[in-house]
């Protein structure tokens, strides 16, 4: 893929931003366009309810890049739009969180500038996503642009050395703040295995809803009371095991597709493309 050229409002050169989300797909543009765009700003915003592998997995593609990692973070924090949004959840229809921790603090980084904003959407994903509609943002798709695929995401991580993000090894599937509601139900069971006290703060954030009649949840109608329960994750295990099974006998996909996420990326086509790639 080539460089967009340059340009200028008032004798100011076009910036070219890469929106990185701590998960494989953005990582794997930053490695494709390291020597294709030289003044590439690479930007992290930090909802602070990050996983902690996200953070490790930020610091090996700093060091791999050689240029430092523009990290912002929300004026206010989740907390803060929490209260203000009277205790609602964020979800798929309700995407608050992206609104205001994410999209908000990049359209104030960028400004009024004119900027290339480079997004690593592959050529096999039909999905959209959420991003910002500023005139002066223009979203760039090098992945699309040149045909790369999953396949192709896979293998610029494993030759650039930096693999798939940890979190991947024990189930998560994507990146993303810990309680994100794009979870599936065994990631949910999972984080709750890997961190206790994390599944446990996002219980408590469902259990503020003082709103009996309308509660709101992380994960559909079930609250996290109810999916904690023993034989609740027992039956969600099995599902999986199960759900699993069906795809190896279908597409025979190897371990490393299962840890990199691919089987489940087709779960739902509107992720925030600025979280969750």
């Amino acid at each position: 893929m080539k460089p967009k050229t340059e340009g200028s409002d008032a004798g100011k050169a076009v910036r070219h931003i890469l929106s990185l989300s701590g998960g494989k797909d953005s990582a794997a543009l930053a490695v494709y366009m390291r020597d294709r765009v030289p003044d590439m700003e690479y930007i992290f915003h930090d909802s602070q309810m990050e996983l902690p592998e996200t953070y490790a997995f930020l610091e090996r593609l700093e060091a791999f890049l050689g240029k430092p990692i523009v990290k912002t973070t929300a004026e206010r924090g989740f907390d803060h739009w929490y209260l203000i949004y009277g205790k609602m959840l964020p979800s798929n229809n309700r995407r608050w969180c992206t609104r205001q921790l994410k999209l908000k603090p990049f359209e104030e980084y960028v400004g009024t500038d004119r900027v290339m904003n480079y997004i690593g959407l592959r050529a096999d994903e039909q999905r959209e996503g959420y991003i910002s509609h500023k005139p002066n943002i223009t979203p760039v798709y090098p992945f699309r642009e040149d045909g790369l695929v999953y396949a192709d995401v896979l293998r610029l991580l494993e030759d650039s050395g930096l693999g798939l993000p940890k979190y991947t090894e024990w189930g998560r599937t994507r990146s993303g703040c810990y309680f994100c509601f794009y979870q599936q139900k065994i990631e949910w069971v999972r984080l709750k295995e890997k961190y206790p006290d994390l599944f446990d703060q996002a219980k408590q954030y469902e259990q503020a809803n003082d709103d009996k009649y309308n509660p709101f949840h992380w994960s559909g109608n079930e609250s996290l009371v109810e999916l904690e329960r023993p034989e609740r994750i027992a039956e969600i295990k099995d599902d999986w095991k199960k759900k699993q099974a069906q795809r190896q006998a279908k597409g025979g996909r190897t371990l490393l597709h299962v840890l990199g996420g691919a089987e489940d990326e087709d779960e739902d086509d509107r992720a925030c493309l600025i979280c969750q790639l």
